[in-house]
């Protein structure tokens, strides 16, 4: 049971420097994301943990991304409970989008979100 809030921002509220931590599959991330963004898909994320701990370095603060704001706020969970200074992007990319945020293909491609 999670009685505290999970920490939460509006995408208008990530900074053009911030840390993003995309936790969505590789198919999504594929068809468009946040530029600079980090990607740990979340199947592989306890795997891979050791990257976002050295991407956060000393206490940056995590944004987690991912369509709809689901399975990041599994993972800022989960990150809150390590110690890390994260906070979950309310509705993910769907958000992003919707807001005319800027997003990449690493291909060149128009991206969207999958």
């Amino acid at each position: 049971m999670n009685f505290a809030p999970l920490p939460s921002v509006d995408v208008a509220q990530v900074p053009l420097d911030g840390l993003v931590l995309d936790v969505r599959e590789n198919d999504e991330w594929a068809a468009g994301h946040v530029e600079g963004a980090l990607h740990i898909p979340m199947s592989d994320f306890v795997a891979r943990f050791g990257e976002l701990t050295e991407a956060a370095g000393d206490g940056r603060r995590v944004h987690v991304m991912c369509r709809v704001g689901g399975r990041s706020a599994q993972v800022t969970q989960y990150l809150v409970q390590q110690g890390i200074d994260a906070v979950n992007i309310e509705g993910g990319m769907l958000a992003w989008d919707g807001a005319g945020r800027p997003m990449v293909t690493d291909g060149g491609a128009s991206a969207f979100v999958l």
